[in-house]
């Protein structure tokens, strides 16, 4: 009766892996009980998501290894994985919110967000300009929030500008403002693919882990050019970062609890050293206390199933 916080299912976005076929399921060996899932078969996890009250689903393709370019043309491809599952998405169940990645990681052959240089040092302008192409291809198949996860300067705007030029404005920006080089990625890439192919790291372009006011110029540039609203990532190392977020510019804060925090809770869980219900609402509920008004989270069907039991 007199809880401060209370967490539900409509707090929630459920990332998603797609990979290609049908009727695959691919269980991802550092993520225990997450898959890949053809798009047939992810098409019955966003009517899941819609049963358990989840709002949104976000989509990550795990693009084939042939289709893996230095420039990562792929993206642009209105016909590719990521467009076809929006497609498919959509069409299934259209109340359920289609969540999409603007970045090159997934199309690259060097497993960066963007173009690179001889060097291996992604370049900021040229990089802006193929995701405006790609939010674009996004759009257009139907995607209805676009997250610009590559932290290179300037895209936001760009982006904004692109939608409402070529009529896409009702498509809302999520803006990956304050994305740390964080150790916590790993599980993910290899869910996309991209593991092993990283040249060097990605401290050129994403956050210094000892940064906080840092954080707060991304975010205040993020909103001038037109995000709708922010995230922080990681989650739980991080919630600092939220709740500085969400006090100086009271706007909505997303956060996403990233791949390694989810995998540390299942080890923990299958150690015995916790129970794994206690821990995934703990968690989520911390986010919610910070000041998020949504996480992108793995656990979200299993915490939908909870928060709807209890």
């Amino acid at each position: 009766m007199v809880a401060e916080t209370v967490l539900t299912p409509s707090d929630l976005i459920w990332p998603m892996f797609v990979t290609e076929g049908r009727g695959v399921e691919e269980p991802i060996g550092s993520l225990p009980g997450v898959s890949r899932w053809s798009i047939d078969r992810l098409v019955e996890q966003a009517r899941e998501a819609r049963r358990l009250g989840i709002p949104c689903v976000a989509l990550f393709p795990n693009t084939p290894s042939d289709l893996r370019t230095e420039d990562g043309a792929e993206a642009l491809n209105p016909d590719n994985l990521m467009c076809r599952a929006i497609r498919a998405v959509k069409d299934a169940v259209p109340d359920v919110g289609v969540l999409t990645d603007v970045a090159l990681d997934p199309y690259t052959a060097h497993g960066h967000d963007g173009i690179v240089d001889g060097a291996d040092y992604v370049l900021n302008d040229e990089t802006s300009k193929v995701l405006v192409e790609q939010t674009l291809v996004q759009a257009t198949a139907g995607a209805d929030i676009v997250a610009p996860s590559d932290m290179m300067d300037g895209r936001v705007g760009a982006i904004r500008q692109a939608l409402e030029r070529e009529g896409h404005v009702n498509v809302q920006i999520m803006a990956y403002a304050a994305k740390y080089a964080s150790a916590f990625y790993g599980p993910f890439r290899e869910a996309v693919g991209s593991r092993g192919l990283l040249k060097g790291d990605k401290k050129s372009y994403q956050m210094d882990p000892r940064n906080a006011e840092e954080a707060l110029r991304e975010v205040a540039l993020d909103l001038a050019e037109g995000a709708d609203y922010v995230m922080v990532k990681p989650g739980l190392p991080y919630l600092d970062i939220v709740r500085r977020v969400k006090e100086r510019f009271e706007v909505p804060v997303f956060a996403y609890q990233v791949s390694g925090e989810y995998a540390m809770i299942e080890a923990a869980a299958a150690a015995g050293a916790g129970d794994r219900d206690a821990l995934v609402i703990e968690t989520l509920t911390s986010f919610k206390r910070a000041g998020c008004v949504g996480v992108l989270t793995y656990h979200a069907p299993l915490a939908a199933r909870l928060l709807s039991d209890g």
